[in-house]
């Protein structure tokens, strides 16, 4: 009888009724709960923690934020490009009901990017390479469970989450400031507004977030479950995690209720979502294999199932790759419903050599003539910590469309990686720091056949060795 007793403590313990002051607390049940909730909240807490930042700057829900210049480093989310105008458009149907998000025709610019619920699967591409295929339209976002007709001439998307948001470019034909203009001017025909406010709609609020550090990288610290609160507290539990519901009960998020962990609980959640770091970084690494030329460094660290399941909302019966999109929403702040199309991506955190990419090494990447694309490629360098630009760099990224950018005879063109630029090659030139590791991200926008064909070939970096 008495170890019945004790066996029920124990579970009662662990249900999370109790957590703040259960005497098991570091119990090793209750601390693996905690790693698990990392890895499957993480697609949640990436968009809490955007939203924050949106916030954080002035913006407010179903408005949107923007960057009126080419980014720099301020801009500290997930692996952005740098090379283009960015804006994030935050809805929230909960009060408003459908939302509608208005892309221009492409003629005179372009818009690429994509509608994602707050779990950041894709609900529809948009612009040349989405479901308007670069007419234009109007993208009515409903909320979960609308049943009601939706009228004709819009583009419904059903989401199963209260809030969500778009990460949207608009495409700069280079980096002069007469393009970057032009391309924050065609932005703005970008409009949000509520369906209930079609006949008459208000002016679409933009606000402009390019000399914020707009921070949204992953803490793993208390913060981290301090987001994934905010998210279920805000959000309806889809069907497909409601297994989740006690096992982030028993580390003291339920809904509902206030999440107030005492010190020895947030010690061992801290403890856990350093653990969870390792593991994801772990499991990152291990997505470069099979590369994507063989016997090369470079590859789409995304599996197959998570890019598939974003795309059609986790549709197949018996497969909900939990792990492998918690690697791939620990370094990426998007999803795309049709990768390839309008874009492509390779990275690599390797040499040639296979080593680690060191920041206080000099590199050289030969891109060769003739890029399969129909827009433009860019390299772009990240800290390979945090997965956000290197913080202080008076640049992160060079491409076809950055002003000056020599090119050798062949039309291939040399862009260097180091703390400091090889003497003449500073248009070139990417800027590391020193003591600590990078990778890189090289976009094509515009794929073409030959990428996917692979009779074009992007070479692996190479450490240049000082003479």
């Amino acid at each position: 009888m008495k170890e019945r007793l004790a066996v029920a403590f124990a579970l009662f313990c662990l249900s999370g009724v109790a957590f703040a002051q259960a005497p098991s607390i570091d119990d090793s049940r209750v601390r693996s709960r905690a790693v698990e909730a990392v890895i499957w909240g993480m697609p949640a807490v990436n968009f809490d923690l955007m939203l924050q930042a949106a916030l954080k700057a002035g913006a407010r829900e179903n408005q949107i934020v923007f960057w009126s210049r080419i980014p720099d480093w301020k801009n500290q989310t997930l692996t952005p490009n740098p090379s283009t105008i960015y804006l994030m458009p935050f809805f929230n149907t909960k009060s408003t009901g459908p939302m509608v998000l208005v892309i221009p025709p492409a003629s005179g610019g372009e818009i690429t990017g994509t509608i994602m619920d707050a779990w950041q699967a894709a609900l529809d591409d948009v612009g040349p390479a989405g479901a308007d295929k670069g007419k234009g339209g109007k993208y009515l976002i409903l909320p979960p469970g609308y049943a009601e007709k939706t009228p004709d001439g819009y583009i419904p998307l059903a989401s199963d989450t209260d809030m969500g948001y778009a990460l949207l470019r608009s495409n700069v034909g280079s980096g002069s400031e007469a393009d970057v203009a032009k391309a924050v001017a065609y932005a703005k025909q970008i409009k949000l507004y509520p369906l209930s406010q079609a006949a008459a709609p208000p002016s679409t609020a933009f606000i402009d977030v390019v000399d914020v550090t707009y921070d949204s990288t992953i803490p793993y610290d208390i913060r981290f479950f301090q987001s994934l609160d905010r998210f279920i507290q805000r959000e309806p539990w889809l069907e497909r995690d409601k297994a989740m519901i006690d096992q982030i009960k028993s580390i003291g998020i339920e809904k509902g209720k206030p999440f107030d962990p005492g010190p020895q609980a947030q010690k061992m959640l801290e403890e856990a979502a350093r653990d969870a770091r390792e593991w994801l970084d772990l499991r990152y690494e291990s997505l470069f294999k099979p590369p994507f030329y063989e016997g090369g460094q470079w590859a789409l660290p995304v599996a197959h199932d998570v890019t598939e399941g974003l795309a059609n909302l986790f549709a197949k019966p018996n497969v909900y790759p939990v792990d492998d999109r918690g690697a791939f929403y620990s370094f990426a702040f998007s999803s795309v419903k049709h990768l390839g199309t309008g874009q492509f991506y390779l990275v690599t955190i390797r040499d040639k050599d296979g080593k680690t990419l060191d920041g206080g090494s000099t590199y050289r990447l030969r891109v060769p003539a003739n890029a399969p694309v129909s827009l433009y490629w860019s390299g772009t360098v990240y800290d390979r910590e945090t997965h956000g630009l290197i913080r202080d760099t008076k640049w992160s990224s060079r491409g076809s469309n950055t002003p000056g950018l020599q090119t050798n005879p062949d039309g291939s063109a040399d862009i260097f990686f180091g703390p400091n630029a090889p003497g003449g090659k500073e248009s070139n030139w990417v800027p590391t720091k020193a003591g600590g590791g990078w990778e890189i991200i090289f976009r094509f926008y515009g794929p073409q056949k030959a990428l996917f064909e692979k009779s074009w070939r992007l070479p692996d970096i190479e450490r240049i060795v000082a003479q």
